[in-house]
């Protein structure tokens, strides 16, 4: 279907960037795809060229590409570990090198949590809908916990519980340096970093939005600091931006780095991301009573800890 949006007044603006501000686009990349394969006119006239500065008020018209077709396979076996299940949901322990679900950056050949969810659904002989069985998201060198719903009123109680902040999420951080206090509230939007759009940022200019964590050290050697940190809210990539802002980033984060950190990572050999979904607290719609998963450390992160004499001390 074809659909418009306006330049704005003044203009100048390329038209890669005015189509990547459409939500439906998603990124720079995708809106020049579309663009140089012929999918986007202006004042009724095809244009081919990214680069095309607008005039104020011009009218560009585009149709969004067909979202890929999902064959109704028996999903795949990735040997997922269940954590909780009720009739309702279930908590799998998600690895790391997996993304959640296709995006950004993800082939249409990759598979994703998704797939695996879709192989214990056949076996549970449940039914699969894509969109009704995530509730929340982790990044994809993320592991741990993620809730997943098994019906759609299901997905929708529990989604209501994230929109209300009423579930209790806590993550294990091993971070360069040692915070300074030990224990600290970070109040501070994110947005969308404006020289990189597969980056999040803390900016003061834009459209942003709140974003809340409380993080506590639980042990420091060496220069690391281990933390657990705990999410008030749940923005992209939030935990990752917050600590670099407070110059404190994540081991083993290629994103969201710095000096320091780079130098950190590669002196102790971190080859992964040190961000652990540790806990997760909800209220079951089964049972309708609080339900608390705890996801162990993967082998490597907490033989890393041992090996450096970091200690989860509660």
């Amino acid at each position: 279907m074809q659909q418009w949006i306006e330049a704005p007044s003044g203009s100048g603006m390329r038209l890669d960037l005015l189509l990547a501000t459409i939500p439906a686009i998603k990124s720079r990349s995708s809106a020049q795809k579309m663009i140089e394969s012929g999918s986007v006119r202006i004042s009724g006239k095809k244009e081919l060229r990214p680069s095309r500065i607008l005039r104020a008020n011009d009218c560009v018209e585009y149709v969004l590409p067909a979202p890929p077709k999902i064959p109704d396979t028996a999903g795949l076996n990735q040997d997922l570990t269940v954590l909780y299940e009720d009739d309702d949901c279930l908590v799998i322990e998600k690895p790391a090198g997996i993304a959640v679900h296709p995006g950004n950056g993800i082939s249409m050949n990759d598979a994703t949590i998704l797939d695996g969810i879709r192989y214990l659904f056949r076996k549970r002989k449940l039914p699969f809908s894509q969109s009704e069985v995530l509730v929340h998201r982790l990044d994809k060198e993320t592991t741990g916990c993620l809730l997943i719903a098994k019906n759609p009123k299901a997905h929708m109680a529990l989604q209501k519980q994230f929109e209300t902040r009423s579930v209790e999420k806590f993550y294990l951080a091993l971070v360069a340096g040692i915070p300074s206090p030990k224990a600290a509230k970070i109040d501070a939007p994110i947005g969308r970093h404006t020289g990189d759009r597969t980056r999040m940022s803390i900016v003061q200019v834009g459209k942003t939005r709140h974003a809340s964590t409380t993080y506590r050290t639980l042990s420091a050697e060496n220069g690391m600091a281990l933390l657990s940190c705990e999410l008030h809210t749940g923005r992209t990539h939030q935990i990752r931006v917050h600590l670099l802002s407070i110059g404190h980033p994540i081991l083993g984060d290629e994103k969201y780095q710095t000096t320091v950190s780079t130098k950190v990572t590669a002196a102790m050999q971190v080859d992964f991301l040190c961000l652990h979904a540790w806990k997760l607290s909800f209220v079951s719609p089964s049972s309708k009573k609080k339900v608390s998963v705890e996801c162990p450390l993967p082998k490597r992160f907490s033989e890393f800890l041992s090996a450096h004499d970091l200690q989860i001390r509660v």
